[in-house]
């Protein structure tokens, strides 16, 4: 029997001998290689600027948080949100006295329902935050006509869709920040690690002082938020922002270097996968797998069971277990139905009947940067072993 984990190691000898590298240097943290790594990784999604973190998560914060400081948001303001995403695409809203317009998702791609976001909209909107769920682009044309006609700001968690593209263009870049992530089951794996990229200077410095204590240090002395002093000394310990340490480890960088250089051979890959399983799972009548939008980076296979196999989802997922088949839900499911909403600032926009069902009849199965037929096959036959 074939072991089908969530996600593989895409390490290969070039990683070790960065690392490598690296700890012969006897500099760990934020370096040299975290300047490299944020140049070449802003140049390949065609971005001016990027932000290296220690983790996607962390990407939304200082996101966030340059967006509050630099006056594009203010405390209060209603920032719409889809039902379905990680658990911190919400939390850095709430910690900035945000207020989260929960809107339903769309069954069949799993991203916010466009056709519900208007409707969501007050006077006191200021600003949309899709996420590009399990690799699928959102379908940014018709988003970005809603910004437009209401002066709404969009941000975009493209933690899950490193390397996706809608109309030739990366997801990541349809923002004024997309935040990515480069946690060890992601696109490319730097083990732990984030980053955030803009075309906005003013927002760049920003982030670039909050990432690391909120300090002066690493902001150029032309920046628009803060004039340096000529004095070296004084600027190694002067804070001007309320910031963080969230800094990522030169090895970290050190082997993201290396992984980007893979990305379009792993994304291939993924999309390779991708279109044999759904060959497989398109005729299965019980079933919705994900739409594609655009093209997708596939960071795993969804299956949503309707019909007969409603309601059998926990009984599905123990055969698969049995079976070394790793599952797990569509990422946290209906947001709402988790504890700690109750600390947010929140509404729900109408009916969230999507994001209800497929929090109990939804689950994904891993997509890896490795040819997967033969553990699709096995799913595949277990699957439909289960349906008969």
């Amino acid at each position: 029997m074939i072991k089908y984990p969530l996600s593989d190691d895409t390490w290969g000898q070039e990683e070790i001998d960065a690392i490598n590298e690296v700890v012969a240097s006897r500099r760990f943290t934020m370096g040299a290689k975290t300047k490299e790594f944020e140049e070449k990784f802003a140049n390949y999604f065609g971005s001016k600027y990027a932000v290296m973190v220690n983790s996607g998560s962390s990407a939304n914060l200082i996101a966030i948080a340059a967006l509050i400081f630099s006056g594009r948001l203010n405390r209060g303001d209603e920032i719409i949100v889809p039902a379905v995403s990680w658990s911190t695409t919400y939390y850095p809203l709430y910690q900035y006295g945000l207020k989260l317009i929960f809107v339903d998702i769309d069954l069949n791609t799993l991203n916010i329902d466009k056709q519900q976001i208007e409707s969501a909209i007050t006077p006191k909107t200021k600003a949309i935050f899709t996420v590009n769920l399990l690799g699928n682009p959102n379908e940014y044309d018709e988003i970005i006509n809603i910004c437009d006609k209401h002066g709404l700001i969009l941000i975009e968690d493209n933690c899950e869709a490193m390397g996706a593209k809608y109309n030739n263009k990366f997801t990541g870049t349809f923002g004024i920040i997309g935040t990515f992530s480069t946690f060890y089951s992601h696109h490319i794996c730097t083990m732990e690690g984030g980053i955030a990229i803009t075309d906005d200077e003013e927002l760049y410095h920003y982030m670039l002082s909050l990432r690391a204590h909120g300090w002066t240090r690493d902001i150029p002395h032309s920046s628009k938020i803060y004039q340096k002093s000529p004095s070296e000394f004084y600027e190694s310990y002067n804070f001007i922002l309320p910031g963080y340490n969230v800094r990522p480890l030169e090895i970290e960088a050190a082997v993201g270097i290396e992984q980007l250089k893979k990305l379009e051979r792993f994304v291939s890959i993924r999309r390779q996968n991708a279109e044999y399983f759904r060959e497989l799972c398109h005729n299965l009548n019980n079933i919705v797998i994900q739409e594609e939008i655009g093209q997708s980076s596939w960071f795993g296979f969804s299956i949503v069971l309707i019909n007969d196999l409603r309601g059998q989802r926990d009984n599905l997922i123990n055969e698969l277990k049995k079976n070394d088949i790793e599952v797990r839900p569509i990422v946290a499911g209906n947001i709402t139905f988790n504890k700690s909403v109750k600390y947010l600032d929140y509404r729900i926009n109408n009916r969230l009947k999507n994001a209800d069902y497929i929090h109990v009849n939804g689950y994904f199965i891993g997509n890896h940067s490795k040819d997967l037929k033969k553990e699709i096959d096995q799913f595949y036959d277990l699957f439909s072993s289960f349906m008969d």
